[in-house]
């Protein structure tokens, strides 16, 4: 194995970025025109990380930050990372059950967050969570629920009680002693845990992710690399910066290759469109349904896409049709698929810029370097060959430190030399490219059958009917699972009926993986992230045949 990129820790390697190139463009708001150049974001960040430091937050609490894309996410995650502290993202989406649940299994000792997002106030719920809020001095926060709980950060310009915003902090770092703010930093390592994700908890709790500098900085350097970034490349940012999406193959791609980010508070398609045209944008990131949404705007067309090259398409099955739009419609002809999990920091395998038009559609690339991977019989562990289908396991520098205080399930997932399970079903061929057939608990399993959904939501996506498809197992008595998809339509194609798509099928694919039924619906279960909830298409199902029965179709 070679030398990994770097192993400085993420602050000091922001800022040897800043000494190389200080009044480059890092951030952009297109939409209000905000832009910081890499020096002009680097004082903001000391000064809130000072701010932090003299209110005492220390190396190694644990801050959490529950916002859209704001501009004060980064500031936040690069000022904990240079003290040491470790951000916890928060969902976007959280409701108060949740929210409750992170800030105790986390020992969160600080929250920033913004006003609410959507229809959620956050308000209401810190104040239903931590009623003390109402009563505390904000220095004197006590929080019968959660023991750790110190301070409560409102990320906007109002005041509120028990809360500091992040003005006043920043006002405060402005007076605090330089010398004592580089001792902090100067004891801050590669090995310590900056960044903590959680998982998205579809089994079971929620799990906190542990990441280091050394895990993310280097897969963003590596995840950049394929792109072949530099600092002529501009990234639009839509994804959410809580995810691994956002923060590593976003943040950490860009700053490791002195590129700049054109970010956008929240995914929307419009702005996404024209954002690009405005900043000649010449990469950008989303999951399928993302662009699905952009391609098929009615107002698509007006917009210029051709600075774009590159970029990513991940976070769920990528729809081969879905790339070959992307590829031809907006110009993205060394566009790149990445693949892995919050675990592995999170990517660990991706398709190069110069990769094959095949190979881009059809793989998720080949393993990054300084990272070993290899597929096995899920019921074995028996290494398999090119071509079998078994679960994929990776080993290196990006596999997490741990899930915070659960050392079972950490013991569960990465073995003791150190491989990562990842619950994904793969092959890879001769020349080393990966190709992700499905999760484990995804595989359908007819009558003794093993059905992968991926192989037929690819035919499906054939149909000239098919906007988008997904394909789950629906519990059945006398199979087991029987199969099941999920289409939404294309406009015009009201007269398309199950028949229709069923004779499709047959003929095309083997009897058993033709689906039994058939259900035409207007959008998925989706996570914040975008991600498909494919368990819960199962119940879905169910709940429509009901209906149906209830009607008197079946």
């Amino acid at each position: 194995m070679s030398e990994l990129f770097t192993e400085l820790p993420l602050g000091k390697f922001y800022e040897s970025m800043v000494e190389k190139q200080p009044d480059h463009e890092f951030i952009v708001y297109p939409d209000r025109n905000l832009r910081f150049t890499y020096k002009e974001f680097d004082e903001r960040v000391d000064n809130l990380a000072k701010g932090m430091l003299a209110i005492g937050i220390e190396k190694g609490d644990h801050v959490g930050i529950w916002a859209k894309n704001v501009p004060e996410w980064l500031t936040y995650m690069f000022a904990t990372a240079k003290i040491g502290a470790t951000i916890v993202t928060v969902n976007t989406a959280y409701q108060s059950h949740e929210l409750e649940y992170v800030l105790r299994q986390s020992d969160m000792k600080a929250l920033a967050m913004t006003d609410g997002f959507r229809d959620t106030s956050y308000f209401d719920i810190i104040n239903e969570l931590v009623p003390e809020l109402k009563t505390c001095a904000r220095d004197h926060l006590v929080a019968e629920k959660f023991p750790h709980l110190k301070f409560i950060f409102h990320v906007g310009q109002e005041k509120h009680r028990g809360m500091y915003n992040t003005n006043e902090l920043l006002l405060l770092g402005m007076n605090y002693d330089d010398d004592e703010y580089q001792k902090v930093k100067d004891s801050v390592t590669q090995h310590d845990v900056i960044n903590m994700q959680y998982t998205s908890g579809t089994e079971g709790f929620p799990k906190g992710v542990m990441l280091t500098s050394r895990n993310i900085v280097n897969d963003g350097y590596y995840i950049g690399e394929n792109m072949n970034y530099s600092p002529a490349d501009r990234l639009l940012l839509q994804v959410p910066l809580f995810h691994c999406f956002g923060t590593v193959l976003g943040v950490m791609a860009v700053i490791t290759h002195g590129s700049t980010m054109v970010v956008l508070e929240e995914y929307d398609p419009l702005l996404a469109i024209s954002s690009i045209q405005k900043e000649k944008c010449t990469s950008i990131y989303g999951v399928p349904t993302m662009f699905i949404g952009m391609m098929n705007h009615p107002m698509f067309e007006m917009f210029d896409m051709s600075s774009l090259r590159t970029g990513i398409m991940a976070g769920s099955t990528c729809p081969v049709e879905t790339m070959k739009d992307a590829i031809e419609k907006m110009n993205m002809k060394e566009i790149t698929s990445v693949y892995g999990l919050t675990e592995a920091a999170p990517g660990f395998t991706q398709t190069n810029a110069a990769d094959s038009f095949e190979k881009k559609i059809n793989t998720v690339g080949r393993k990054f370097p300084n990272i070993e991977v290899k597929i096995v019989d899920p019921e074995t562990g028996e290494e398999l060959g090119p071509g079998e289908t078994g679960e994929i396991m990776c080993r290196g520098f990006n596999v997490m430190k741990g899930y915070y205080n659960m050392p079972e399930k950490t013991a569960e997932t990465i073995e003791p030399d150190g491989w990562l399970h990842s619950g994904d079903l793969a092959t890879v061929d001769e020349d080393g490219y990966y190709s992700i057939v499905g999760r484990i608990k995804d595989m359908i399993i007819r009558g003794g059958e093993n059905i992968y959904p991926r192989e037929i939501e690819e035919f499906l996506f054939t149909h000239e009917c098919v906007q988008d498809v997904q394909v789950a197992g629906i519990p059945d008595e006398k199979y087991g699972e029987i199969v099941g998809a999920f289409i939404i339509k294309e406009d015009g194609f009201d007269d398309v009926t199950e028949a229709d798509i069923r004779d499709f099928c047959i003929g095309s694919i083997a009897r058993y993986k033709v689906p039994k039924y058939v259900f035409f619906v207007d959008e998925f279960p989706l996570t914040t992230s975008g991600k498909i909830q494919k368990y819960k298409l199962g119940d879905l199902g169910l709940k429509l045949l009901d209906e149906r029965r209830a009607n008197g179709e079946l």
